[in-house]
Parts: C-alpha cells; sequence; structure tokens
C-alpha cells in the first residue's frame, strides 16, 4: 500500500510539502506541486483521514456519547444526529458508557486523541468537570455541562405535570412514579413536575427509583402492586421503564388500563408495539437530534450561535395504558 513516504520520495520532496499539496494549506511552489500530483497520479495514491487530520488537527468526524444503546430512546436520536452530519460531510462516531464514569473518560481521551471535531454528549456521571478541559467543541444532550456549551432538551418538569395530572383526572388516587437516577437532571426535573403535582392535588403517592431500566422498573413494581394492591396509576420517567411496569402488571393479573392506567416518557417508536399501546409524554426525538448536530457543526465551522438554550415543548400522546 503507497503511503505519503513513498509519494513525498518519487517526487523528491518533503513529507511536508505533499501533506500542504493534499490540504491546499501553505506554500508550494509551481514545480513541487505538479511533482507531487504527478506521483500521486503514477503510485496510485490515496490520502487517508487520518494523514489528513495528521496535518490540520480536523478528521471530519464526531463523537456521540450514549449511556444505554439497548434504550430505543437514543439510537432513534442517534438516527437524527447522523442523517444530519453525513449530509455535512461528517461521520458520527457511538460510544455506549453504559453510564460508568471510567468508560465515559475513556472515550473522551480517545475521541480527542483522534482528532474528533466535536463531541455530543447524552451521558454524565459523577459531574461534568472532565468535559470542561476539553479543547474541542460540544453539545449537551438533556445535560447541563456549563453557560458556554449549547444544550438541547425538551421541558421535562412541564412533561411530567403533564403526565400526572392527566393521571388524575382519570380518576387515579394511589399513583407511583418510577423516577431515573437522582442526581440526573433529566431524572430530577421529571421528579420534581410529578412531586409538585400530587402534592397539589392532595393525592396520594410513591417514588421508586428505577432508572430508565425496565428489568428493575418490572421487578420494583411488582413488589410494589404486592404491598400496595389499590395502587391504580403509575407515570414512568421513561417508556422502557414503563414497559417493564406493563410486564408487572400482567403478571400480577391487573388489566391495563381498567386496574392500573400507566404513562411513559419519550414517545420512543416501540411503545406503539406494545399491547395495549403505551400512553406516553413525547418529545420530538429526531429533531432534538437534528438540532444538537446543527449547533455543533455550527461550532466546528465558527458560524455564531444564537443561543445555548434549545426547548422543544413535550407533547401528550394518548393511546391504550390510559381510560
Amino acid at each position: 500500500m503507497t503511503t505519503i513516504k513513498d509519494v513525498a520520495k518519487y517526487a523528491r520532496v518533503s513529507v511536508a510539502t505533499v501533506s500542504r499539496v493534499l490540504n491546499n494549506k501553505g506554500y508550494v511552489s509551481k514545480e513541487a506541486e505538479t511533482a507531487v500530483q504527478k506521483a500521486i497520479k503514477d503510485l496510485n495514491y490515496r490520502p487517508s483521514a487520518v494523514a489528513r487530520s495528521l496535518y490540520d488537527k480536523k478528521s471530519r468526524m464526531i463523537g456521540l456519547l450514549i449511556p444505554d444503546i439497548a434504550n430505543p430512546f437514543f439510537p432513534e436520536i442517534a438516527r437524527g444526529i447522523e442523517d444530519v452530519a453525513l449530509k455535512a460531510g461528517y461521520t458520527v462516531v457511538l460510544c455506549n458508557t453504559d453510564s460508568q464514569l471510567k468508560k465515559e473518560k475513556h472515550y473522551l481521551n480517545t475521541l480527542e486523541r483522534k482528532y474528533v471535531d466535536g463531541i455530543i454528549v447524552a451521558t454524565g456521571v459523577g459531574g461534568y468537570e472532565h468535559y470542561k478541559a476539553l479543547n474541542v467543541p460540544i453539545v449537551a444532550l438533556d445535560r447541563f455541562i456549563s453557560e458556554h456549551v449549547p444544550t438541547v432538551t425538551v421541558e421535562n418538569k412541564q412533561g411530567a405535570k403533564l403526565a400526572t395530572e392527566y393521571l388524575i383526572q382519570k380518576g387515579c388516587r394511589h399513583i407511583a412514579h418510577l423516577r431515573g437516577q437522582t442526581g440526573l437532571v433529566t431524572a430530577d426535573e421529571r421528579y420534581q413536575g410529578f412531586k409538585e403535582t400530587v402534592e397539589q392535588f392532595g393525592k396520594r403517592h410513591t417514588v421508586l427509583e428505577t432508572g430508565f431500566n425496565s428489568y428493575r422498573a418490572e421487578e420494583m413494581v411488582r413488589e410494589l402492586l404486592e404491598q400496595h394492591p389499590d395502587l391504580d396509576g403509575i407515570f414512568a420517567a421513561s417508556d422502557v421503564a414503563a414497559a417493564g411496569a406493563m410486564k408487572a402488571a400482567y403478571t400480577m393479573k391487573r388489566v391495563v388500563p381498567d386496574d392500573l392506567q400507566i404513562i411513559g416518557f419519550d414517545g420512543i417508536s416501540f411503545g406503539e408495539m406494545l399491547s395495549p399501546s403505551l400512553t406516553t409524554v413525547k418529545q420530538p426525538i429526531y429533531q432534538i437530534g437534528e438540532k444538537a448536530i446543527s449547533l455543533l457543526i455550527d461550532q466546528i465551522e465558527n458560524r455564531p450561535i444564537k443561543t445555548f438554550q434549545y426547548v422543544f415543548p413535550p407533547i401528550m400522546h394518548i393511546r391504550g395504558t390510559t381510560k
């Protein structure tokens, strides 16, 4: 395989001169440029992206960090990111952290060493100090890193209020909230919306920290239904957790929605495939991905950012798990 060194030797110039010709940057004499172009043609040399990145520290690659690839929300948001990135000439590198700080830092260090042009962050464990030291553009999804990092999110608290109010309107008297991980902004805001609403209406309520995990939600909801047979409503902080609650209800012979009404959050496509189909607070997932990658490319290409906080409104999608 022909290398840049082979081209330089054939053309009788330095490797730096070949790099300047390839990247169209810096002064090169007409004679040297002609020799390099002839060498490239004669040797059938095709410069790699790595060779180019070593010269101008750009790779046309973007890192996307997500906490759990098994959660359908993240592949759906990645689709919006990838579609826009590809049209703009960028390649997306997906990194699954499993919500582990060690893996998260490993990926960040690797991406920076590979000269990625920017990073989209949909994860974050134990704070964000390790992001502030990065020397690349960043966009955060549903996470606040700093006032200088653009954030794309949905009105989580308002969405939680809509869901909880709907359960109350439909006659629920004892409502459980399956919340995400404490300390995660997304989960905390949805919990706050739920808490304020049940307290405002004076409704009996229970809170379980299931995370955005269907298996844990199933297990904990099964125990909850055993302990509280009067439970008649569940607001889950994610559609994945709601699916776990539905399975627990089926196991415990609780009919949804007649005996138990359930609402999720996110609006991922598989919610329509459940039986009954899942009532949910829908996020515009694809559009969130589009906005995140557009903001990142604007930074990479030195275009001005009009605002650093983009907030999408949530929408209730009423389906079969509520009356």
